[in-house]
């Protein structure tokens, strides 16, 4: 637990980590604090953009979108390893994640599995995207990566954390895959050895990443998800395993990704329908077709992008 930098300290905690760090526009000042409360901080999130190009995605991290407003993180860290600096305060990047990890990353052991979506990251966590598509095959250069290790490094130093207060999105929120193109454990390794919490290993072979447990859907939850949240007013998140059948479906290119965001809102509804006429979702008609899941249709979709539904 810990009080948040000042920007003054944050900037001042990158450079004398070795960074290259960028100022970008009023980054002093933007955030989401009169959203909700920033602070105590307990650890650092990574993330991937799923863009390309720096000053595009320095650009949305900074001011966000219609669906999410920015800044989406604190810092976005470049291919060349430079660090553009777009928020200071509470942010839009960690969202609901699982309480069970957010008491693991305090007490600094062991993670469990993230399997619920109740606490708020926002309050909690630093964040930093790192511009890369996400898609497995966009490579990390070295230099970006040394750039996450020195930038996780640099916060854990500046209040006394270890290795084990770095975690990646895919760690908090369920249906999360970002980072993706190296694992969590790596990173920490290197950041516990730039620490000094342990002796540099000898260079071995990159390890494969391992693959995230599949994440699980409750068809009966989503069901009333799907049939209550056309009707409420605004954008409320009645049930988290929706965000992980939005991600599916984004995933399938049958909704856009600013719609990905928790509520199963009429989008998704037609989204849904989409992907029951679809032949992979079963080439549904009619009323088997009105974008309210069914348990085939949701298997089909879950068994494609890698979720699992119970009844």
């Amino acid at each position: 637990m810990a009080t948040p930098l000042t920007a003054d300290r944050l900037l001042k905690a990158l450079r004398d980590e070795g960074l290259e760090v960028v100022e970008h526009r009023s980054w002093r000042t933007n955030n989401r604090n009169h959203k909700g409360s920033w602070g105590p901080t307990h650890g650092v999130m990574i993330h991937h953009t799923v863009t390309s190009g720096t000053a595009s995605s320095v650009e949305l991290c900074y001011n966000g979108h219609s669906a999410l407003p920015g800044p989406l993180c604190h810092g976005v860290i470049a291919k060349d390893g430079t660090v553009y600096l777009v928020g200071n305060g509470r942010a839009n990047h960690a969202g609901l994640g699982d309480d069970d990890v957010l008491r693991a990353v305090i007490a600094e052991k062991e993670l469990p599995a993230d399997n619920e979506a109740s606490a708020d990251g926002n309050q909690h966590f630093y964040g930093f995207e790192a511009v890369n598509l996400g898609s497995g095959q966009d490579p990390w250069p070295a230099a970006q990566l040394e750039a996450i290790e020195r930038a996780a490094a640099a916060l854990c130093r500046a209040h006394g954390w270890s290795e084990r207060s770095v975690i990646g999105h895919l760690e908090w929120q369920p249906g999360k895959v970002d980072p993706r193109g190296f694992t969590m454990d790596s990173m920490r390794d290197r950041v516990s050895t730039r620490l000094g919490t342990k002796p540099p290993a000898k260079p071995t072979a990159p390890a494969k990443p391992k693959p995230p447990k599949a994440p699980v859907v409750d068809l009966s939850k989503l069901i009333a998800a799907a049939r209550s949240n056309p009707k409420a007013k605004g954008t409320p998140v009645t049930y988290a395993g929706v965000r992980i059948v939005e991600t599916a479906l984004v995933d399938a290119g049958y909704l856009a990704k600013p719609y990905s965001d928790g509520h199963f809102g009429t989008t998704t509804v037609t989204a849904y329908s989409r992907w029951q006429k679809s032949k992979a979702g079963g080439s549904y008609t009619g009323k088997a077709a009105d974008g309210i899941p069914g348990k085939d249709s949701l298997t089909r979709l879950g068994k494609k992008y890698g979720f699992t539904v119970t009844a």
